[in-house]
């Protein structure tokens, strides 16, 4: 049996009453973003020039269009609104650029400190294998050992060869150097 669509459920949040704004905290600082970062272009500044050189040629040249009754007053007021609101917008931005840096050094922090954490270990780790290596028998010694045995089985006194003295007493060696 289907349920009623009249009866709340419980489990669920509520839908909203009334008319909501969705605000976006970041959303002006995003947009201080985008224009500090444009102001500082090229673009910006060849599109302003532009548009003062024509300001400056209307009122010098075309006098019937003067709408600037004091020459170049309204063009010191546009620049200086323009000043007055770019200047906190990119000291927003700047902000926004230094918690962003922020986060990041925590970030680089904590990569170093676990970076060191595990070089340590595994500087501690090598150790351990270098003390383990040094207690495992060598080619070397188990040759002489195993010698010592063979003697001590034949009955004759243990005498170790250098390796010089192994290959001289192979008869292939003998041959190939006494032969030329």
């Amino acid at each position: 049996m289907p349920e009623p669509t009249s009866r709340r459920r419980l489990d669920q949040p509520r839908a909203p009453r009334g008319l909501r704004f969705s605000f976006d905290p970041d959303a002006f600082g995003r947009f201080s973003e985008n224009l500090a970062r444009f102001l500082g272009t090229g673009k910006f500044l060849f599109w302003q020039t532009m548009i003062v050189v024509t300001w400056i040629t209307l009122n010098l040249v075309a006098v019937s269009l003067r709408w600037d009754p004091y020459p170049f007053i309204l063009l010191n007021l546009a620049f200086s609104t323009q000043a007055a609101y770019a200047a906190p917008l990119i000291l927003l931005a700047q902000n926004r650029q230094d918690d962003r840096d922020r986060g990041s050094l925590e970030e680089d922090r904590a990569r170093a400190a676990q970076t060191k954490a595990d070089t340590e270990y595994m500087a501690r780790e090598l150790a351990a294998l270098r003390l383990a290596v040094g207690e495992v028998a060598t080619r070397d010694y188990l040759r002489s050992e195993l010698e010592k045995l063979k003697a001590g089985l034949q009955g004759e006194p243990a005498r170790r060869k250098r390796p010089a003295e192994v290959v001289r007493d192979d008869p292939r060696w003998s041959e190939a150097h006494h032969s030329g």
